[in-house]
């Protein structure tokens, strides 16, 4: 079983083919030597399995009568036949091989593995010359045929890495994809690091032939009746342990075969001979042939949060982390102090909150191991299997798919990074024999939370989602929801609304990556039923205080603008801003802290007798320099009096983040509702985060005629998650059908601007 073994398997039956053809061709030709025998395929590469087909190609020059020849083809297979050997052959001229092979995909990839066997030498050297020559020159015609062929075998028998009963050679990470990617190596449209999926290949090699045994059935899936089998004969513990290494290998397989072709489209629309342009994206980050790479010469070892950081703007605009910048940090590794400082979460939460890019620059991380250097509680999920009917996915995919159906929910929630960070770490209890799975992901999240950098009251709000993200679907499908003591149940558990929204969002997300066995419209309805029921049980809960601020000093003048600290001393930059209350103030400063390239964290703003007090968290933009206090007051007293045009700036901006198109998120979502406890309408914002958001929800609001009394502002991860307390002119909180009328038109004016 190996490498060695196929190779003289192959050897042996060329011997045999050998002797019988030179001698059919000897008794029944004109000119023996004009007719040559190749093996093509996997015969071709001299990989014959015990169960693989013979494929053979006939090749001659023409110049035997059609009769002849059919004589001779005939007494040289029918031996073969007799011996009930499995085989496929084709009898050919050079040109109708070459014409051949542009018509077929199929011929033209077998000729790629061509292999001399017996006679002409010159005939098989010409057809092995016309097939690379013709399928380098011609790639731009065949690759879309292989791409084709891949994503149709995909559809037919899935991906290798998390079918229970995987076919090792067909489904998507098998070996014909591995020959794919040699294809695309020999067309010279990129390059192909095939020495990253040689052991992929060994392995999978390995298990197909053992699969097929000594009986010679060509069997290709693995099913679970045999995988006992297996597992024993290659020396694994059990099959859980061989389903993870081939998992692990199809993986690997998996990956290359994504980049490569994000590859070859990046070329395809930049032209291929066109010179590559370098874009900076972030401090040490580039955007090279569509990838975010790490610069050349970049000193890592001094930047902990780079990883994390490409990571997290590769997966929000959209694009691959380049495979030498993995490699590079492997080698280069630095370890994030404990706890991880606020921008290393802020970035982790930023790549979960990307969506379904995230999982292609998640894989590339953890194909070099980073993820697991990271977080060592990765480890052991690696290509954990789960031998359950229900999944699709191993553990650590299906992780990640749950946090991908996360990252459409983070509307419906207020704390948007917890659920992230739940959905990724949801199922980390599982694999550990004896245990329950979410009582022991309760033990193992808590001390990980905390050294991701979440502060403890946030560690538990995660610990009680994972020990309890069975709870909705259990108690849904399983319990009374007209009994009261079935509400009264959920909530003993799940007290404050907050919690069980964020509970509900898991809920969804983990049965959506589960897959329709395991989720249906009539668990979704049910589970929403009883969290409504648990809402109207919990009414009451106080809302959202308003922000109480006090001036840092005595104000005496209308417009103070004080720098608290820099990022000298921290990453962070406190920003205070006291000045005379007027119509359009909030949008100024907003409008302002975006043209000075602030990435605003959190925010504050109160308005009392006329003054408005505002503290705002920014981060610096990696390519900007730190505006003084004074620009900051000369530019605010130019905005409010129309001298400096924010608008046109801001767009600006935004025309340069629209360069990429980054990735697809849900729609903006503005609530509003009246507030008794503070007398005012609150306005609540939820959307993904780019420049200028606030800036325009609160110009929107100005010009609908209402006062913005107070303002909270927070980014977390990649979202952003504005609550702004508004009242009429007269002090008093809008009717109904005014805020319902507010919120759409703010609403309308965020969709436009994306």
């Amino acid at each position: 079983m190996g490498t060695r073994e196929r190779r003289d398997r192959s050897d042996k039956i060329d011997n045999e083919l050998r002797v019988s053809f030179l001698t059919c061709a000897k008794k029944n030709l004109v000119k023996p030597d004009a007719v040559s025998l190749t093996a093509v395929g996997g015969y071709g590469r001299g990989e014959l399995s015990p169960g693989s087909d013979l494929d053979l190609l006939i090749l001659h020059d023409g110049s035997e009568n059609s009769k002849t020849l059919a004589e001779f083809v005939n007494s040289f297979l029918y031996p073969l036949w007799n011996q009930k050997i499995a085989l496929d052959h084709s009898v050919r001229t050079r040109s109708e091989t070459r014409e051949m092979a542009q018509e077929d995909i199929r011929v033209a990839l077998g000729l790629l593995d061509i292999r001399h066997i017996a006679g002409s030498t010159e005939l098989t050297a010409a057809i092995a010359s016309d097939a690379i020559e013709d399928w380098r020159r011609n790639k731009s015609k065949h690759l879309p045929k292989l791409r084709k062929t891949v994503q149709e075998r995909e559809a037919r028998s899935g991906e290798l890495a998390f079918l229970l009963e995987p076919d090792l050679k067909e489904a998507r990470g098998g070996l014909r994809d591995i020959n794919a990617l040699r294809a695309i190596e020999t067309s010279g449209a990129v390059t192909v690091s095939l020495v990253r999926v040689a052991e992929s290949e060994a392995l999978l090699s390995n298990v197909r032939d053992v699969l097929h045994g000594d009986n010679s059935k060509s069997r290709d899936q693995l099913l679970l009746t045999e995988q006992d089998r297996v597992a024993d004969a290659m020396g694994f513990s059990d099959a859980d342990a061989l389903m993870l290494e081939v998992a692990k290998a199809a993986r690997a397989v998996d990956y290359l075969m994504d980049l490569s072709w994000h590859r070859i489209d990046s070329l395809e629309r930049q032209g291929w001979f066109r010179k590559r342009k370098i874009q900076s994206v972030d401090k040490g980050l580039v955007i090279l042939n569509s990838e975010v790479a790490i610069e050349d010469n970049y000193e890592i070892e001094r930047d902990v949060g780079i990883g994390l950081r490409a990571a997290a703007t590769a997966a929000q605009r959209g694009l691959p982390l380049s495979i030498d910048s993995c490699l590079l940090l492997a080698q280069k590794f630095s370890a994030i102090p404990t706890p991880w400082p606020k921008g290393a979460l802020d970035d982790l939460v930023s790549l979960i909150g990307a969506g379904a890019p995230m999982i292609r620059v998640f894989e590339a991380l953890d194909q070099e191991g980073i993820i697991e250097k990271w977080i060592p509680e990765w480890s052991h999920m690696r290509f954990l299997p789960q031998r359950n009917v229900l999944h699709r996915h191993t553990v650590d995919r299906h992780m990640l798919e749950t946090a991908v159906h996360a990252a459409a929910l983070t509307r419906t929630v207020k704390r948007p990074d917890i659920l992230l960070v739940s959905a990724l770490f949801h199922d980390i209890g599982k694999g550990f024999p004896g245990k329950d799975h979410s009582e022991y992901g309760e033990e193992l999240i808590k001390p990980l939370a905390k050294r991701l950098g979440f502060d403890e009251k946030d560690c538990e709000e995660i610990a009680l989602l994972v020990r309890e993200h069975l709870l909705l679907s259990a108690v849904a499908t399983r319990r009374d929801l007209e009994d009261p003591a079935t509400i009264a149940f959920v909530i003993e558990k799940i007290k404050d609304p907050e919690t069980l929204q964020l509970l509900h969002a898991l809920s969804i997300s983990d049965g959506e990556a589960t897959g329709k066995s395991g989720w249906s419209d009539w668990k979704a309805g049910l589970v929403s039923n009883l969290v409504s029921k648990c809402l109207a049980s919990m009414a009451g809960v106080k809302p959202v205080s308003q922000p109480d601020l006090i001036p840092s000093a005595p104000i005496t003048e209308d417009l103070v603008i004080r720098i608290i600290n820099d990022q000298s001393s921290t990453e962070h930059i406190e920003i205070e801003i006291i000045a005379k209350d007027q119509t359009g103030l909030l949008s100024a400063v907003a409008g302002l802290m975006t043209i000075s390239r602030f990435n605003v964290r959190s925010a504050k703003t109160r308005t009392t007798d006329g003054v408005a007090v505002m503290r705002w968290i920014v981060e610096l933009d990696a390519n900007a320099t730190a505006p003084t206090a004074e620009k900051l007051t000369d530019q605010l007293k130019k905005a409010l009096s129309g001298e400096l045009d924010l608008g046109r700036k801001i767009e600006e901006r935004i025309d340069s983040y629209r360069r990429y198109p980054g990735i697809p998120t849900p729609p903006p979502v503005v609530f509003a509702a009246n507030d008794l406890a503070t007398n005012a309408t609150i306005i609540e914002v939820r959307m993904h985060d780019r420049p200028g958001i606030l800036f325009n929800v609160a110009r929107a609001i100005s010009r609908f005629g209402v006062d913005i009394k107070s303002a909270i502002v927070s980014t977390l991860g990649a979202e952003a998650f504005d609550t702004l307390y508004v009242t009429d002119l007269a002090g008093q909180p809008l009717s109904g059908e005014q805020a319902q009328l507010l919120a759409t038109k703010v609403e309308n004016i965020l969709a436009t601007h994306l």
